[in-house]
């Protein structure tokens, strides 16, 4: 059995540095990707076979065919600017489950929430924007660096992905000592978005309209400690319209 320190040795050799589309952000990405994609689709298949017996998966036909329409430029654009996404198995479900907003897991895994949609009254420039900076975490490899973040964090020894996975969903000391990482994450898939969404062709005010909605909506699960605040989002949304010249 190889000892614990050369284990973990090895593992901090393979890690690789990356870089975020747009923002430059330079990266240390420990974990594989492929085995990064495999854990999460796991994971979400296993989320939805249980919303599916509860009966809460697609049951709103409409906006599963909203969310599929718009998922797709975002997509293609996604693709555009990290062609990796390209061999990713993208899957789009919706559950009317009230604990979920909006998710995509690294591998292009989207599910969304109806009453959260309902909640806001999204036209779908607004679902856009919400659907935008969600592809964005997964564009800019945010799942695999806060795996590899929790890694470092806790000096584990060279332990498989799922023990980490495992310790990151139950740890709140752990997740406390991520916050200030994913709160840059949060202020880069709000930027990333707008790139995506934008280059999907969707208008800026409708962008502006969403973090604006999103400020407004107390209950919104998107309004946490996690984010930045809801006026730095809508001055931030203002600032990249003007960018966009709309």
């Amino acid at each position: 059995m190889m000892k614990p320190l050369l284990a973990s040795l090895l593992l901090l050799a393979a890690s690789a540095s990356a870089q975020v589309p747009e923002s430059g952000r330079w990266q240390e990405l420990t974990f594989n990707p492929d085995e990064v994609d495999a854990s999460m689709e796991d994971r979400y298949i296993d989320r939805t076979v249980d919303l599916a017996a509860a009966g809460k998966l697609d049951e709103d036909r409409k906006l599963l065919a909203r969310v599929r329409y718009i998922s797709a430029e975002l997509i293609r654009v996604a693709i555009e600017l990290k062609p990796e996404a390209a061999q990713w198995q993208w899957e789009v479900h919706t559950t009317s489950d009230p604990e979920i907003d909006a998710i995509c897991m690294a591998g292009g895994k989207i599910l969304v929430g109806s009453a959260f949609v309902r909640q806001l009254a999204l036209t779908d420039g607004e679902l856009a924007t919400l659907l935008a900076h969600e592809v964005a975490h997964v564009v800019a490899e945010h799942p695999r660096e806060t795996l590899s973040e929790a890694l470092l964090l806790n000096r584990f020894p060279a332990v498989p992905l799922d023990v980490v996975v495992a310790r990151l969903d139950s740890d709140l000391s752990l997740q406390i000592r991520l916050s200030q990482l994913s709160s840059l994450q949060e202020s880069e898939a709000d930027q990333l978005g707008m790139v995506l969404a934008h280059r999907a062709g969707w208008a800026a005010d409708d962008m502006v309209s969403f973090y604006r909605k999103l400020g407004e909506g107390e209950r919104a699960a998107l309004v946490s400690s996690a984010y930045p605040a809801s006026a730095s989002r809508l001055s931030m949304a203002k600032g990249m319209a003007r960018l966009f010249g709309d």
